[in-house]
């Protein structure tokens, strides 16, 4: 049996945390309400993809995110990083600063190891929350050999694009996050990880 690899979880609040009195309103909500044990708790069968280990950095909605987390937040990715019983890192966060924070840790947080970004566009307590699925292949990409030493990526919808040039493009839309130009660095399809290679999705 293939063992499982050892995924460590950040979580820093977003609307992937968060709650609203109604399972319809996916506006009129507050951001960072559940803890980073709540947020794998809501993913069935998430301990089956990994192992996995979690920490909760901060839980804010990502407008409030400011330099100091930034620089606590790359130092804990880098710890993470340099333990021997971690393989990946998934980083939880709020879609209005997720790019920026991307590209923060692509510039400052040496590893090769897989560093994986995620958020959602609808809060946990939605009816259609993205949060579940986007967490869950967050995991699986941060978990999968294959995403070693290709430097930060942001993990949403079925899509893997990359920091240095990914950029959100709606405030609603769950395929709210794409690389203009050049497209998605990869995509996750009924439970597997493809790659761009060459010039296509392959």
């Amino acid at each position: 049996m293939k063992q499982k690899a050892n995924v460590h979880i950040i979580a820093t609040g977003g609307t992937i945390a968060g709650r609203a009195d109604s399972a319809a309103a996916t506006v009129g909500y507050k951001a960072g309400e559940l803890t980073v044990g709540q947020l794998i708790a809501s993913v069935p069968g998430l301990d089956k993809l990994a192992k996995l280990s979690g920490e909760q950095l901060c839980n804010i909605d990502s407008k409030d995110m400011k330099e100091a987390i930034w620089l606590q937040l790359a130092e804990r990715v880098e710890e993470a990083a340099e333990r021997k019983d971690v393989d990946g890192i998934v980083i939880t966060h709020g879609t209005d600063t997720l790019e920026e924070t991307a590209y923060f840790l692509q510039l400052t947080v040496k590893t090769d190891k897989p560093v994986v970004l995620t958020g959602a566009m609808r809060p946990a307590t939605a009816i259609s929350a993205d949060g579940p699925m986007n967490i869950w292949q967050a995991v699986q990409v941060a978990a999968d050999v294959s995403a070693k030493g290709r430097g930060v990526l942001v993990v949403m919808n079925g899509q893997i694009n990359a920091a240095e040039t990914v950029t959100k493009v709606n405030v609603n839309a769950l395929e709210a996050f794409r690389s203009p130009g050049g497209g998605p660095a990869g995509v996750i399809v009924d439970g597997k990880v493809f790659w761009n290679e060459c010039g296509a999705v392959c």
